[in-house]
């Protein structure tokens, strides 16, 4: 029989036949030994350096003065807030993965049921998917550039060369994530201080080359007579659902931490302010570019090619690769294949999860890819792309969010039954319907106000209003609706 021991903080399964002969159970799947622990508050800071500095993170500031009226510094402290905001959820969901060393989408199975879990793991699988896709455009654009820089040559197969890249780009991160947890720590750690040290090199070199006083005075683009605040809570759902992703399945890699304490600090020291600081490097670069390279450019992949010197363009393009395979491996290809795995444990295992989502990825971007060869015409905007993506997908998250927290922490009081819910016939329903009615509501209001036109704020706040209406409809539904969904051990004041 399978066994489970505690050692201080943690809870570690011993897993025997009874668990692996599970529907719902592999081996991937499966907690973490309190051996496997090893990642201390400096690896967790370096992860979350590794994922924020990268291509859409450099865009974020451009996104919120174009698309959401902000001025720049409304821009750049909204950033700064949203980060801070979204630790909350990012701590606290983290907690059952250190303590349990389970990932994100068996942890699900506690508030949404064995088989109800697949329903918000898919949501979030399909949205990396996507992110994955991009993050791949850009790290392949970064390749056809550099090759371009060495062989001019290639220069020359224009959009060819950037499928090409994105090919070479797609095959390396899938190398990377299939090596497992230790190959990511490792380029984590490597590229963290040298990500650190390239972006403080490259805003000492174009601060001076643009008014800075001007460039901060700059007038938003909204109306004159509007307040500013409703632009800046629209923003700041936009911004807190550039990690509401993570905010979800941080289970998959604080299951690996050395203590809670370390998970706590490290994304406390690696989140906020990088993502503000990286944010404030796009704004300033975007404007110093026609000085710069004689244009505006507001990604810096494209901005980097510009530059004349082939060696500091060179290097330039390299550390940018660097930066788009850390996020990537770690933001959105770890995350899907676990949930995929979750769907199908016996027929999908992590490396088969890894590939599924790399073609997944290739599917969604296959438009894009097709444009650039001259298959199709598109001239829709990566800005435009994130601010309504960003939006959207933050009403699908949010009451994901709540629930999950809502669960863990007050309905059952910190305590995961870590054999049960590997089992199918255990004390967890098959679906939890409080979980389900918690999703379904939040998302049909939302829904139903965006295409009625009515109520718009509950769209562009959708990550707030749906993380609190998940969590009071789940906390409501599970005392007082579906009783008997919630585990009896586990439900305070239910007999």
């Amino acid at each position: 029989m399978s066994l489970i021991r505690t050692q201080g903080e943690f809870v570690e399964l011993d897993v025997s036949e009874d668990l692996r002969n599970s529907p719902v159970y592999n081996d991937d799947l499966a907690p973490t030994k309190i051996s496997q622990r090893t990642w201390n508050k400096w690896h967790i800071m370096s992860l979350w350096v590794g994922m924020a500095i990268c291509v859409p993170t450099y865009t974020l500031g451009a996104v919120l003065t174009s698309y959401f009226g902000l001025t720049i510094m409304e821009a750049l402290w909204t950033i700064l807030a949203a980060n801070i905001i979204v630790l909350v959820p990012l701590i606290l969901n983290a907690h059952p993965g250190t303590k349990y060393g389970i990932p994100f989408p068996v942890l699900l199975r506690s508030s949404f049921g064995i088989y109800g879990s697949n329903l918000p793991a898919l949501i979030r699988a399909l949205i990396a998917c996507g992110w994955f896709g991009i993050q791949t455009m850009f790290g392949g654009l970064a390749i056809h550039l550099f090759l371009a820089r060495i062989f001019p040559a290639w220069g020359e197969l224009g959009g060819v060369g950037e499928v090409i890249g994105f090919g070479i780009f797609w095959v390396l991160n899938i190398y990377v994530v299939v090596k497992g947890s230790k190959a990511i720590q490792i380029l984590e750690t490597i590229a963290a201080p040298l990500l650190i040290i390239v972006g403080v090199v490259l805003l000492v070199w174009a601060i001076p080359q643009i008014d800075v006083p001007a460039l901060l005075a700059a007038p938003a683009k909204r109306p004159v007579a509007d307040s500013a605040w409703p632009y800046i809570f629209a923003g700041l759902t936009a911004m807190v659902g550039f990690w509401a992703t993570l905010s979800l399945n941080i289970p998959d890699f604080s299951r690996y931490a050395v203590s809670q304490k370390d998970q706590t600090l490290g994304q406390i020291f690696g989140l906020p302010l990088t993502m503000f600081l990286f944010s404030m490097l796009g704004v300033v670069l975007t404007a110093a570019s026609p000085i710069l390279v004689g244009e505006v450019v507001s990604d810096p992949v494209n901005l980097i090619g510009k530059i004349d010197s082939p060696i500091m363009g060179a290097f330039g393009l390299f550390i940018l690769f660097v930066a788009t395979i850390s996020t990537n491996a770690a933001a959105n290809v770890l995350s899907p294949a676990n949930d995929f795995q979750n769907a199908f444990p016996k027929k999908i295992n992590f490396k088969r999860g890894v590939y599924l989502t790399g073609f997944i990825g290739i599917l969604l971007m296959s438009w894009e890819l097709m444009r650039k060869v001259g298959l199709v015409q598109s001239d829709v905007s990566v800005e435009s792309i994130y601010s309504n993506w960003l939006l959207s997908y933050s009403n699908l998250l949010g009451p994901i969010a709540g629930i999950m927290i809502m669960d863990y922490f007050v309905i059952k009081k910190q305590q995961i039954h870590l054999i049960d819910i590997y089992k199918v016939n255990g004390v967890y329903p098959k679906i939890n319907r409080a979980g389900m009615l918690a999703f379904l509501i939040p998302v049909s209001f939302t829904t139903f106000c965006l295409m009625t036109d009515t109520n718009l704020w509950v769209y562009k706040y959708g990550w707030f209003v749906g993380s609190a209406l998940g969590a009071i409809i789940y906390f409501v539904s599970s005392r007082h609706i579906f009783q008997s969904d919630t585990m009896k051990e586990f439900a305070h004041g239910i007999k």
